[in-house]
């Protein structure tokens, strides 16, 4: 006689709000945050669907705890560090997380319910800022051009069609066969001279931009090193 298999396998042990949470982030990383459903989840966990619901009250406060747990794996800015190393740290950090974590690309500063390290998170960046001599408007400018280059670098790097130098050979190797170098000579230039050159790698410009944007904020600061070492702070409102 034919026996019905069940679709989950049973749990033994208690489960925990933090192992629900863990294994969300698991399926969203493997499969993007639309193959996360709350039966999906369920049946990775080996419980029944409902039974989430003793630790989350629905599927939007479970993408509001993702999205905090991502923003609690990005390094703090530490109370006394300089603002441009640190903001240059936290940047590297957070493209690395959103690397690791694809789904949350559009998702960092969408929710209507901040968590606890999405809040400290913001909070510290700001702090660095303002203890380095920026006004408000100043630090809120950096801030959202920091997180606008970050973010839109990493979307365009996840959405590249070349993973590895080999990928990247492959693919310039194929442009540069179709491409009429008399029609197009400035690409042609870049892609012979530049793009196809051994040791390229298209994160390389990542930091490259990163530093362009600091110094450009630095200028904006007003900073000048006097001859003395001393450092004058200028246009800081």
């Amino acid at each position: 006689m034919f026996t019905p298999q069940p679709t989950t396998t049973a749990r033994r042990s208690p489960l925990s709000r933090e192992e629900v949470l863990h294994a969300a982030i698991r399926l969203a990383d493997e499969g993007g945050i639309a193959e996360l459903t709350m039966r999906k989840l369920a049946d990775k966990l080996g419980i029944q669907a409902m039974s989430l619901y003793h630790h989350v009250a629905n599927k939007d406060e479970l993408l509001d705890a993702m999205v905090d747990a991502v923003f609690r794996e990005i390094e703090v800015v530490t109370e006394n560090a300089p603002w441009k190393p640190a903001m240059r740290q936290r940047a590297v950090s957070a493209r690395q997380t959103l690397l690791r974590h694809a789904w949350a690309l559009g998702m960092m500063e969408s929710r209507a319910n901040p968590g606890q390290a999405t809040l400290e998170c913001h909070d510290a960046v700001l702090g660095c800022l303002r203890r380095a001599g920026f006004s408000v408007a100043l630090a809120a400018h950096a801030f959202s051009v920091l997180d606008s280059y970050i973010y839109g670098f990493v979307l365009q790097e996840l959405n590249l069609p070349f993973q590895n130098p080999d990928d990247l050979q492959r693919v310039s190797g194929s442009i540069l066969q179709n491409l009429p170098a008399d029609t197009y000579p400035h690409l042609m230039e870049m892609m012979t001279a530049h793009v196809s050159q051994p040791g390229y790698a298209y994160a390389d410009e990542f930091m490259f931009g990163l530093d362009l944007i600091l110094d450009g904020l630095e200028q904006a600061l007003g900073v000048r090193t006097q001859p003395d070492g001393c450092v004058a702070l200028t246009g800081s409102g």
